[in-house]
């Protein structure tokens, strides 16, 4: 089943330019919203958001890798 929708002229356009060959305007569009970073959603947050979202990230990942040392020392 197929659905007509319509876009405005400026993101019509941006689909196209992230169209891939030989890709239809569904997958260009479900390769776009099924891959999402924190980059895609730069419009939408302000710099204090995303940097509180940066910090949400970075602080596991330190915590995880000061834990993998810990755990590494163990068996040295």
């Amino acid at each position: 089943m197929s659905r007509h929708v319509q876009l405005d002229d400026d993101l019509y356009e941006r689909i196209k330019a992230n169209r891939q060959e030989g890709e239809s305007f569904s997958e260009t569009i479900e390769r776009l919203i099924d891959n999402r970073s924190l980059r895609d959603l730069q419009d939408v947050f302000d710099s204090e958001q995303v940097g509180e979202m940066r910090d949400a990230i970075k602080i596991p990942e330190e915590e995880d890798t000061a834990e993998v040392r810990e755990l590494g020392k163990r068996f040295d």
